[in-house]
């Protein structure tokens, strides 16, 4: 409860503001523009997520279940573009392929004029397929590790075909971390602003920035945003409808084996061609970019302590962000799946609230409470943490709870029949079964959280500059080559711990 009362702040911030001025609330939600508005919202959000799925599976089981040539190294690059920021990912495709990009200067000698622009609606969809389909594609992975073979071999023995197994076994058990990863890229592209902002897409994000900083409307802002939670409410209701009453975990005796790796044979060859291409155009090509700008800004200068502070500001405020959102989740899941019913409902949904808002108005809405009710925190780490773990609780708490779902209660039923407690059977039981997951889910608070940036701007300690704000901060004002070296620095420090999260799991 106490957790999700926490989340829901930013909320209760948004119904203070709109209760006060509902007419004026009610006339900016019930305009054409507010429509369109959601149109474009949700067109995207539909686009996004349907091809992150179609992405993530298939890296997914290549990457897991067959004897895919350099796993271990594939898995690690389809999962690193998770670490690269909306906005960076934009600008690095719009200084590719724009009228005078990079791209442009090889294809001149060929006398092709001009590249078609990709800003709007295609660029934004790119951009945010690109670089939120590892939020599908660590879940699912987390599932088909976990998944037990009994059943496949069975199917197998009877006559099955290899594809008929997966169709009709495997995806059915993965289904709950596909939900789960779904829902997590929905919330995001329904709440980013830098990729959509910069191809020049407008969405809801957007609106609410240009209501806050340009036209100082609060009420016009919350009130968009309000409309915002309610599609986010719209989501959670659909993501459940999707959940299905089946056990997930293993129901006769005995204890489950390791996996079999599924032998490609000669669809080895278009496997890696598949994996190759998500590689080259989620990370190659962004990647490339800014090496190129960081050579340009070798040729004047880079303030190495300034980047080294940053670097160090940002592992400080992440790793605490992802290490308090894990702890909170694993009670959520806990109570979510051992304990179904409307309250555990309640407080499951209150947790997803702070990820569907825009990160700025999580700070604008902490900053409220900060200035009011608790005044010692305003500007302080722990604040900046807090907001963190109110943005990224999803992440850690929906793998949690999909990774709760594969664990059998008998188990801890039998670990209590011997006389260990509820707590003792939570801490030496369900918690290592249920690690990888929790992992996972830390994992992702933490590759998110360093490059959050409006929460970042908004409420850190005065001189408190993470690499986030620094790539901010040079590329706002048109100077890109100075934030390509600390772009490239915010790439290395995330790799190491999603490294050891996926090639030594």
């Amino acid at each position: 409860m106490l957790v999700a009362v926490a989340a829901a702040l930013p909320l209760a911030y948004l119904v203070l503001i709109v209760a006060g001025s509902a007419d004026t609330a009610l006339e900016t939600i019930w305009r054409e523009r507010t429509a369109v508005l959601v149109a474009r919202s949700i067109a995207l959000t539909v686009a996004v997520t349907a091809t992150a799925i179609a992405i993530a599976v298939p890296l997914a089981w290549f990457t897991v279940r067959t004897d895919l040539p350099g796993r271990r190294l594939w898995t690690v690059l389809a999962a690193l573009p998770l670490v690269i920021p909306s906005y960076i990912g934009a600008y690095a495709f719009l200084s590719a392929t724009g009228p005078q990009g990079l791209l442009q200067d090889l294809v001149q000698p060929l006398g092709i004029g001009s590249l078609p622009s990709i800003t709007g609606f295609f660029g934004a969809w790119l951009t945010l397929t690109l670089f939120t389909y590892p939020l599908l594609l660590l879940p699912v992975r987390a599932s088909l590790r976990r998944l037990d073979p009994e059943l496949e071999e069975a199917a197998l023995a009877m006559g099955r075909s290899q594809a008929g197994v997966f169709r009709t076994i495997v995806v059915p058990q993965l289904v709950p971390a596909i939900g789960a990863g779904s829902l997590l890229v929905a919330l995001y592209v329904l709440s980013d602003f830098g990729a959509v902002s910069i191809m020049r897409f407008d969405s809801f994000t957007t609106s609410i920035y240009t209501l806050y900083k340009a036209s100082f409307d609060r009420i016009g802002a919350a009130s968009l945003a309000a409309l915002l939670v309610a599609l986010m409410l719209v989501l959670l209701w659909l993501e459940a409808r999707t959940r299905r009453r089946e056990a997930l975990y293993r129901s006769a005796p005995g204890s489950a084996r390791t996996m079999r790796q599924v032998n490609l044979g000669r669809w080895r060859w278009p496997a890696l061609g598949f994996c190759g291409a998500v590689a080259t155009l989620a990370l190659l090509i962004p990647v490339a970019v800014l090496v190129y700008w960081s050579l340009q800004s070798f040729a004047g200068s880079v303030d190495w302590p300034a980047v080294a502070a940053a670097t160090g500001n940002s592992l400080l405020a992440s790793g605490l962000a992802a290490t308090a959102a894990a702890l909170c989740a694993v009670p959520i899941a806990v109570l979510a799946v051992r304990f179904r019913g409307p309250f555990a409902m309640a407080v499951e949904r209150l947790s997803y609230t702070g990820h569907a808002l825009p990160g700025i108005v999580v700070a604008l809405a902490l900053v409220f409470f900060g200035t009011r009710v608790v005044i010692g925190l305003y500007q302080s780490l722990a604040m900046l943490v807090f907001a963190f773990v109110v943005l990224f609780l999803p992440l850690a708490l929906g793998i949690a709870r999909a990774s709760m779902l594969q664990v059998s209660p008998r188990v801890e039923e039998a670990a209590r029949s011997m006389g260990r407690s509820q707590w003792s059977v939570l801490r030496t039981v369900t918690a290592p079964l249920i690690a990888p997951g929790v992992l996972a889910g830390a994992a992702l608070v933490f590759l998110t959280a360093i490059k959050e940036l409006p929460a970042t701007l908004i409420l850190a300690p005065i001189g408190f500059e993470t690499l986030a704000t620094e790539i901010w901060g040079a590329t706002s004002v048109g100077f890109f080559e100075r934030g390509a070296v600390p772009a490239l620095v915010l790439l290395a420090v995330s790799a190491v711990p999603l490294y050891l999260l996926t090639a030594r799991e």
